[in-house]
């Protein structure tokens, strides 16, 4: 099999809503001659881009094999040698949970060319509808995103009551199913039973999205209620409700005494004696 200068593209697709896709990611798309995406999590909204001709297949009841070897056949060049764009459309970043190395070593293997566009990721779409900042001064400036263990296991030194020690912004994916335990480690961590837990189901999906706020203790009952159980974002972090604290330790960005390179800080006026 002789692969030219066709190039598959792994596109991230964000965290649901089209509009949420980069603009490189949209080009691909209108461009591509082949588009594969994932279904059961990418919104076919997505693909109003396409051209007419596109070849569009859904990859939802894929396995691996099945996958990389549609990519590698949609890149293989046309009778007349013209080169070929073909899109794996994920959802999110690829690079996070994505699979996606080893959905490439079978491209590398076969000489096909590569490029990843990122994606929005439903860390940061999770925290943009609940209104939430992930890092605040002298509160937090760490974010951890990680997952609860389940069929995948966790590397040593990995587990969530570790990283929960931390005290800092946990994005916790892949896991709402498995929120007894996002409880549990949490306190072992030393958490409050009261420290407010944030839980968007579908962020950004129009009409879909579910945004849950609760506590440590609370939280997993309010997902029953609201039926929750897939493609929901668990974000435990103390900068969380910080909207309705009375005082905040302020940015020195915009802080009028402090100098940056495009403005000079006022000096702070002494109070009359």
């Amino acid at each position: 099999m002789t692969i030219t200068n066709s190039k598959v593209w792994f596109v991230g697709a964000g965290p649901g809503d089209p509009e949420l896709l980069t603009i490189k990611g949209q080009a691909l798309i209108a461009k591509a001659d082949a588009i594969l995406f994932a279904g059961s999590l990418v919104s076919e909204a997505a693909m109003r881009w396409a051209k007419e001709d596109c070849e569009i297949q859904d990859s939802k009841g894929m396995d691996l094999e099945a996958i990389t070897d549609w990519l590698i056949e949609k890149s293989e060049s046309n009778s007349n040698g013209k080169s070929k764009i073909v899109v794996r459309l994920q959802t999110g970043d690829p690079g996070l949970y994505g699979a996606l190395i080893e959905m490439v070593q079978p491209l590398d293997a076969q000489g096909v060319d590569v490029g990843v566009v990122p994606g929005v990721s439903s860390a940061m779409a999770s925290a943009a509808a609940g209104v939430q900042s992930l890092t605040l001064p002298e509160v937090t400036q760490t974010v951890i995103l990680t997952r609860t263990e389940g069929r995948t296991p966790m590397p040593d030194s990995e587990s969530l009551q570790e990283l929960a020690q931390h005290h800092c912004t946990l994005c916790i994916f892949l896991s709402i199913t498995l929120l007894k335990k996002v409880q549990s480690e949490l306190l072992a961590a030393g958490w409050h039973e009261d420290s407010p837990i944030l839980v968007v189901h579908k962020a950004s999906w129009p009409n879909e999205e579910k945004i849950i706020n609760g506590t440590i203790s609370t939280i997993r009952e309010k997902c029953k209620a609201e039926k929750i159980n897939n493609q929901a974002m668990i974000i435990a972090s103390p900068t969380i409700g910080a909207r309705q604290w009375p005082e905040l330790k302020k940015s020195k960005l915009y802080d009028k005494e402090f100098s940056h390179r495009f403005r000079k800080a006022k000096k702070k006026q002494e109070a009359p004696s």
